[in-house]
């Protein structure tokens, strides 16, 4: 019998393996890509018998509850709920449910990423809001930094950062002057970075919709806490999505896929000027974005040092009158 905590997650839906495939624990990567129903952050504790059954043990607030949510396979769309209950108090086999929700045969397609739905949408309620993720190190930062520094005379901006247990990036940002303070939330994730911007964005919700009614503001920017390839986020939190990685990775990160590279309305490869120093071709970064995000837009960037920060700018604020939000705010000069 394989067990283990997982500190600060939400109910999965089940991972069915494909044809063949031995059964084994669920990777961060599988959990990662399934999204989960929005419920409440908790404890859960997962065990996996060596006949492929996992059990989620639920707090007992919330193991009473179902889980019921939509979601569409071409034409056939359905809605269906999942009640803890009927499967065990939430002991499930990949048999019971049928089906996956996610495609793991492929990194993700730039064409059929999820894109906002602006009916109905009151952007005095929340402003246009700007989704900023990557890895840890890649420098989402220094990116909300510069954007800042570039927007805050033109535009009425503010931003929301997210760590697992610091207020780090809040204070760098405040230290560097990107903002008046109190234009900059934290948000304390506690536990695995995407959950707070995909998974269940509330938290991240909340604080924008506070600073929206404090403010008035036109731009709203994200910053993720640093998390892996596979994580994006939900469309419910962010009208536009920007992917950071950098260099010193290897060339090689474009053509590793996940939803953050191919499924972000824009990709900034960062730390060009370090290339030539960790032997990562631009010119192999440069082919392989094209290829995985279908010819997706890509920024060579060299944020600390002013480089396609203006591209950048320019691809956002395109985004931003395009979806109504800045109708009739004249252009930047």
């Amino acid at each position: 019998m394989i067990s283990a905590q997982i500190g600060m997650c939400v109910y999965l839906p089940p991972y069915k393996p494909a044809a063949g495939m031995q059964l084994r624990r669920p990777t961060s990567l599988q959990l990662s890509l399934y999204p989960a129903p929005r419920t409440p952050v908790h404890q859960v504790q997962t065990t996996m018998t060596d006949n492929g059954v996992c059990k989620f043990e639920l707090s007992s607030a919330l193991s009473h509850l179902p889980q019921s949510h939509s979601h569409s396979h071409g034409d056939d769309h359905h809605t269906h709920s999942h009640d803890l209950l009927s499967h065990g108090s939430g002991t499930w086999t990949p048999m019971e449910h049928g089906h996956t929700h996610e495609h793991l045969e492929h990194a993700g397609k730039f064409a059929e990423r999820d894109m906002p739905d602006y009916s109905g949408r009151d952007w005095k309620e929340r402003g246009f809001t700007v989704g900023i993720g990557g890895p840890v190190g890649s420098g989402k930062t220094a990116l909300t930094l510069a954007l800042c520094q570039k927007l805050r005379d033109t535009y009425n901006i503010a931003v929301t950062t997210n760590d697992i247990f610091t207020r780090e990036d809040q204070e760098f940002l405040i230290r560097n002057g990107a903002l008046p303070a109190e234009r900059i939330r934290a948000i304390e994730t506690g536990g695995c970075p995407h959950a707070a911007i995909r998974e269940d964005v509330s938290a991240n919700l909340g604080a924008l919709e506070e600073l929206q009614a404090q403010f008035g503001c036109e731009l709203l920017f994200v910053e993720s806490g640093g998390d892996n390839l596979a994580a994006n986020y939900s469309r419910e939190l962010a009208d536009y999505i920007i992917y950071v990685i950098d260099v010193s990775g290897g060339d090689k990160i474009p053509r590793k896929g996940g939803p953050g590279i191919s499924q972000s309305d824009l990709l900034v490869i960062n730390k060009i000027d370090l290339a030539p120093y960790v032997g990562a071709s631009l010119e192999v970064m440069d082919r392989d974005a094209k290829a995985m995000r279908e010819g997706g837009p890509t920024v060579f960037a060299a944020v600390k040092h002013g480089k396609g920060v203006e591209d950048v700018i320019e691809h956002i604020l395109g985004a931003w009158r395009a979806s109504g939000a800045g109708k009739g705010k004249e252009k930047a000069t």
